[in-house]
């Protein structure tokens, strides 16, 4: 999700990082950086890429390259604007806001590189440079966004933007620029600038140690396993996963089970060992809020009331206020009223759902109640009793490679008419990566297209896209996309094979690399899902349908080992238990979205102390009525890096997103649904638009109509 408009707003990829001036030594220089010497002709960075499609030569980079590139880009970017803001020209569209969407080529191609290898494979010299980076980042961005004289030029153009002979696009890029210096301060008193830079700088720094806190917690707390023994219900593969895991660590003849970042753990829904389970539960709910040194509680704190200080600054009630003002949603309130009608609702359908667990619990003679740990093992329990079915019946038919061949782009060629074939003389920054070029029906070359799904100890958790280069008429571009996931290897000579979640997520990210493949915008600024935060989970949300959709089911679910296709009465249990478990679902992910908005819709002396903060958390959900003991948030606020870093209070886009992605799904089983015509319409009206237009104009141009929200409680069962 990368644009000229990342490098000035913040955010690369899921995280913010703010950018900086530095000064530069001449070219002929030689850098020091972790006592390595780096000859400024040898650096990569410094040059626009040869490869095809200007893609990143990943074989040549190295660690000491980082700093050195950071440092020559930000100078440069610093010269360039100097240039615009100090012209005795008048200012134009064209010498100020087209020369500001072309400067800073080298800081963009480092800032893009290095932050999306941060999250996909990082290592310790790169975590060193980000956290030396990132006050210096913040410092340039306010640089450049509070240089008066700057802001003159953009006001200057803003005020006549519709007198200047431009198109739709090129007259919205002229409001985003003046929306984009108001917001970051262009209209503060000295003073008030001063300490705006030094809030944005101190943001800067904590976020980056909360990020790193975040990956460190969940190493530091893969939980060990003694005995083959307390392993039981987990599959020979995941066992020698784990055993294999155990070695990697020096802890040979023991078992290694790695966290995911999300509160549930995969295995608690097979392991019998309850007290296992409890374990890994109870592990995975203390990270960053356990004590030691990668306790988060006040670091979260501290950036929650430096945000709501900033806001304040600005004039807003709160953080939220300020972040919600250029999203659909334009106010908390609206936010609020949203999750507020679905929660209770929700919660309804938990407590039913938690009901029929422990009739299964007192059925097997468990003699306990339901907790938390217990959620997903005897939701299985009941699926089976139910349907007839066990989840892990699914797996033998969703080995990786035909769910992305032969599922996700099988979808996208019968939708769209794109085709893709495998390269393999590009080089990669990890072995497993693999890299696709992608082709129009017509033959013409449309992106590249990389997937890196296995997760490693280097990656953070979840699942992600973005843009190596977005697409853009006026530098020539085409896009070159990624998706990550975080799929456990297998041992040698074993297939992956996904758990059903697992491949709606390959669905649901390969949405998002349609909205940046099709991109067809002039301005960097728009390229891609360079849209509102709560409407870029919309395309990707509607690419999920196709994962169920019996025609693209039947082409990918086939047995790893025979080569049959899933049985008709499996695939009917499949569609048949879409709505099973939407209650704790629900429940879950409106908790996680709550706590968000409670945490940032607080003024500065408002904001729990870092000790207070498990405390206030917990009585927020008690407040919206959406604590239940036994499901916790999806994430709860000490690793909760959504928030940190670009979905501060925005995490409850998903569900706000779902709206419009219900009702599209409407929409196109309504037209006949995986038609080319219907896919020619979407990708014409919505996916290929970016962020040059209204979020929701493009949404009503697409469907006709305004969003219904119908569709979306018949789904989640919350009619």
């Amino acid at each position: 999700m990368n644009s000229k408009k990342d490098i000035l707003l913040t955010v690369v990829l899921a995280s913010i990082f703010l950018i900086a001036v530095f000064a530069m030594p001449t070219d002929k220089a030689v850098y020091k950086v972790e006592a390595k010497t780096v000859a400024i002709d040898s650096n990569p960075f410094y040059l626009e890429s040869a490869l095809y499609f200007k893609y990143p030569p990943f074989d040549k980079y190295r660690n000491e390259h980082y700093a050195p590139a950071f440092e020559k880009g930000m100078a440069q970017h610093v010269e360039e604007i100097e240039v615009i803001a100090n012209s005795s020209d008048a200012p134009t569209f064209e010498n100020t806001i087209v020369a500001m969407e072309k400067s800073g080529a080298l800081l963009d191609r480092v800032s893009t590189v290095f932050f999306s290898l941060i999250s996909a494979h990082t290592n310790d010299e790169m975590e060193k440079v980000r956290s030396d980076m990132a006050p210096k980042l913040s410092a340039h961005r306010d640089n450049i966004l509070l240089n008066e004289k700057l802001y003159e030029r953009v006001l200057t153009i803003y005020k006549k933007r519709n007198d200047l002979g431009q198109d739709g696009e090129g007259v919205r890029l002229m409001e985003k620029y003046y929306t984009d210096f108001v917001r970051a301060g262009a209209k503060l008193s000295p003073k008030e600038k001063e300490r705006l830079k030094a809030i944005n700088s101190e943001i800067a720094v904590l976020q980056t140690t909360f990020s790193q806190n975040v990956l460190k917690e969940v190493n530091a707390l893969a939980v060990v396993v003694d005995s083959k023994e307390e392993l039981d219900g987990l599959t020979e593969a995941a066992i020698e996963a784990a055993a294999n895991e155990a070695i990697s660590r020096e802890l040979e003849g023991k078992y290694l089970l790695t966290l995911k970042n999300t509160s549930g753990q995969p295995p608690l829904s097979s392991l019998t060992n309850r007290d296992l389970r409890e374990r890994i539960h109870k592990t995975s709910l203390s990270r960053g809020s356990r004590g030691g040194e990668f306790d988060n509680r006040k670091i979260l704190s501290k950036v929650l009331k430096l945000r709501a200080e900033r806001a304040s600054l600005m004039g807003y009630d709160n953080h939220a206020a300020y972040r919600l003002e250029v999203q659909t949603a334009l106010k908390p309130i609206a936010v609020n009223e949203r999750l507020s009608s679905l929660a209770p609702k929700a919660v309804v359908n938990a407590k039913k759902e938690a009901a029929d667990l422990q009739k299964m619990i007192d059925a097997d003679g468990g003699g306990f109640q339901l907790a938390s740990w217990d959620w997903d093992f005897y939701t299985e329990k009941v699926r089976a009793d139910r349907y007839n079915f066990d989840a892990s019946q699914l797996k033998p038919y969703f080995e990786i490679d035909n769910v992305l061949q032969n599922g996700v782009f099988f979808a996208a060629n019968q939708l769209f008419g794109i085709t893709f074939k495998e390269r393999f003389d590009l080089p990669v920054y990890q072995e497993d990566v693999r890299v696709f070029e992608v082709f129009n029906e017509d033959g013409s070359i449309l992106a590249l297209f990389i997937y890196d799904g296995y997760a490693r100890s280097s990656k953070r958790g979840g699942a992600w896209m973005n843009a190596y280069v977005g697409q853009s008429k006026l530098k020539g571009n085409k896009p070159v996309i990624a998706n990550h996931q975080n799929v456990v290897k297998p041992p040698k000579g074993e297939p992956t094979l996904l758990t059903f979640e697992e491949v709606i997520t390959a669905f649901h990210e390969f949405g998002h690399a349609l909205h940046g493949m099709f991109s067809n915008v002039t301005y960097p600024y728009f390229a891609g899902t360079s849209v509102p935060r709560d409407f870029v989970e919309y395309p990707s949300q509607v690419n999920e349908m196709w994962a169920i959709w019996p025609e693209v089911l039947k082409n990918y679910a086939v047995h790893y080992e025979t080569g049959e296709a899933m049985p008709q009465e499996l695939l009917d249990k499949v569609l048949a238990t879409q709505k099973f478990n939407q209650g704790f679902a629900t429940t879950e992910y409106l908790a996680a979205s709550i706590l968000d908005q409670s945490l940032h819709q607080l003024t500065p002396d408002q904001v729990p102390k870092g000790d207070d903060l498990m405390a206030f958390e917990a009585d927020a959900l008690k407040t919206a009525g959406i604590a239940l003991d036994v499901i916790p948030p999806r994430y709860r606020s000490t690793y909760f890096s959504h928030i940190i870093g670009g979905y501060s209070a925005g995490y409850y886009s998903y569900i706000w997103s779902e709206v419009l992605d219900a009702d599209t799904v409407e929409w196109f089983k309504e037209n006949g649904g995986l038609k080319r015509e219907n896919g020619d319409h979407f990708r014409k009206t919505l996916l290929s638009r970016g962020g040059s237009e209204d979020a929701m104009t493009i949404f009503k141009e697409f469907r006709g109509a305004e969003p219904n929200i119908q569709p979306l409680l018949d789904r989640r069962g919350l009619n």
